[in-house]
């Protein structure tokens, strides 16, 4: 199979990604969610992106869709596609699948993909993070990871509009 061929299969619907993680999980291996904008990649999203998935033995992402992106940030944002941000996401040997949701939360999406471990940013308590009773229910584990200072997509956007 092709390079290219198997970026473009890391990218799921959300059946296709809840049969992915239970064949994983079936297999013995310990499935990591997060979720995020990744408008523009940068070192601090590699760096974390890497740590969390360190934590187990898959990583999948949960990306916001465009739509949710500009409701979070604003209507500048995103600066990239939702389909480059997914096959970017997707490129990373470390990424085992990635997927959309458009809701407020990845709630609904969390729920149906029934991670073992989900990882945000150590801006959250774990306690507080959207889906931490879903997955501490069924014996999961919810973590923070800090992030490397100075590194944001808004800084990024900042420096080139200030250019």
């Amino acid at each position: 199979m092709g390079k290219h061929k198997e970026v473009l299969e890391k990218i799921c619907d959300w059946n296709s990604l809840a049969q992915k993680v239970q064949n994983w999980q079936e297999q013995g291996d310990k499935v990591v969610f997060t979720n995020g904008c990744f408008d523009l990649l940068h070192k601090g999203h590699v760096d974390y992106l890497a740590r969390a998935a360190d934590l187990g033995n898959r990583l999948v992402i949960g990306l916001n869709t465009d739509a949710s992106v500009s409701a979070i940030k604003g209507p500048s944002r995103p600066i990239q596609d939702e389909n480059s941000r997914m096959q970017i996401l997707a490129s990373l040997g470390f990424v085992d699948a990635v997927t959309l949701f458009g809701e407020d939360t990845p709630y609904d999406l969390i729920a149906c993909v029934k991670p073992d471990i989900l990882v945000k940013g150590s801006d959250y308590q774990p306690e507080n993070i959207v889906g931490f009773d879903i997955v501490t229910a069924r014996g999961g584990k919810v973590m923070t990871l800090d992030f490397v200072p100075g590194y944001s997509t808004s800084a990024i956007e900042k420096k080139i509009k200030s250019s």
